[in-house]
């Protein structure tokens, strides 16, 4: 798969939102313009190069079916794609939407099934406004990425080591809760309880 920089993310999802077609006006009624006429040319030239976009007759821009592919394509299930553009740019539930041209509705369950695989970590950020939640991949999910290019991805991610390693400590402290002999029945009924509930929470 061919990889993406954010401005080529910027310019490809300005064709996406217009139907595929872009142009010169387009380009400049957008925040692109603050990049200046030689870095938008250039950039251009490199998705063109790379079969990402094609130049129509009347001059404007057509995004092609490979750059569609990484994407905007549903025929890749949503968490690869969510992973590829967290790849390229770290970001919030309401652009991760916007780029991939969902709801957020649709994407946060997605998104709480990676953080619980340990692909990507979500971490607060306070704004102006407030605070919000930023997401960002973990090597665990770029590594998860690579493995699509060589298994396919009509498979879900895997559990994270990391997440079987917790679950392999809860169940062995559950198992020597139960020979302890120095705390009463109630009481080992409310921890393991309450491990149970961690255990719960960390399962998929």
């Amino acid at each position: 798969m061919t990889k993406l920089s954010y401005v080529d993310l910027q310019i490809l999802y300005l064709g996406i939102k217009n139907h595929g077609r872009f142009d010169e006006n387009n380009i400049e009624n957008s925040e692109l313009k603050k990049l200046g006429i030689g870095k938008i040319l250039d950039q251009l030239a490199s998705l063109k190069e790379r079969n990402l976009i094609e130049t129509n007759k009347d001059g404007s821009f057509l995004v092609t079916d490979m750059a569609r592919h990484i994407l905007w394509d549903e025929k890749i299930p949503l968490w690869l794609r969510i992973l590829r553009l967290l790849e390229i740019k770290s970001n919030d539930i309401r652009k991760i939407s916007s780029f991939l041209e969902l709801s957020q509705d649709q994407i946060i369950s997605e998104i709480e099934n990676l953080r619980k695989r340990h692909l990507i970590l979500m971490s607060p950020l306070r704004i102006e406004t407030g605070i919000v939640k930023m997401y960002e991949i973990l090597p665990d999910g770029i590594d998860q990425i690579s493995k699509t290019k060589s298994d396919g991805f009509n498979q879900p991610p895997e559990v994270g080591k990391f997440q079987i390693e917790i679950l392999s400590i809860i169940d062995e402290t559950i198992e020597e809760i139960k020979e302890l002999q120095e705390i009463s029945n109630l009481r080992k009924e409310k921890l393991i309880s309450n491990l149970l509930k961690v255990k719960e929470k960390l399962e998929i």
